[in-house]
């Protein structure tokens, strides 16, 4: 019988992690709509101090100007790209932050520099941060997958 009542305890934890889980990956999930549809819409998925590191190394500094950028370059040469995840990894560093890794394949584009690039593999990773009841981006970085034949 205390077995049982042992076990039973920590049913509601699994199920609180899941959920957690769950929010996370919807929120990562989101990010990448916004990025197919040039983030034209009203982002509710990062916090208002989101860092965004490109994979140029340039950093937005706070959700204004990281919008700011981002709907620059999808106006411009990521117009109609797309970023396709392929797989989600998630993990938590304490109940209120996660890490997720996600590795993606990213449409044709040419680069500002007039270089045709892609169908390119990009690793990204989120920083997923629990502000209230809700779970939001609070960093990423985004790293081109280097071609190994290149």
């Amino acid at each position: 019988m205390k077995a049982i009542i042992v076990f039973g305890m920590f049913l509601p934890g699994f199920a609180f992690a899941a959920d957690d889980e769950a929010a996370v990956r919807h929120v990562v999930q989101a990010f990448y709509v916004a990025f197919d549809e040039g983030f034209v819409k009203p982002v509710d998925f990062a916090t208002d101090d989101w860092y965004h590191i490109n994979p140029f190394g340039g950093i937005d500094r706070g959700l204004a100007a990281t919008l700011k950028t981002v709907r620059e370059v999808h106006t411009t040469f990521l117009k109609g790209v797309t970023d396709t995840p392929e797989d989600i990894a998630i993990r938590f560093a304490s109940g209120d932050v996660a890490v997720a890794t996600v590795t993606s394949t990213m449409s044709p584009y040419t680069g500002p520099d007039g270089v045709k690039q892609g169908p390119q593999k990009q690793v990204r990773t989120f920083i997923v941060v629990k502000r209230g009841e809700r779970w939001l981006i609070m960093q990423d970085h985004n790293t081109t997958v280097a071609d190994p034949r290149a």
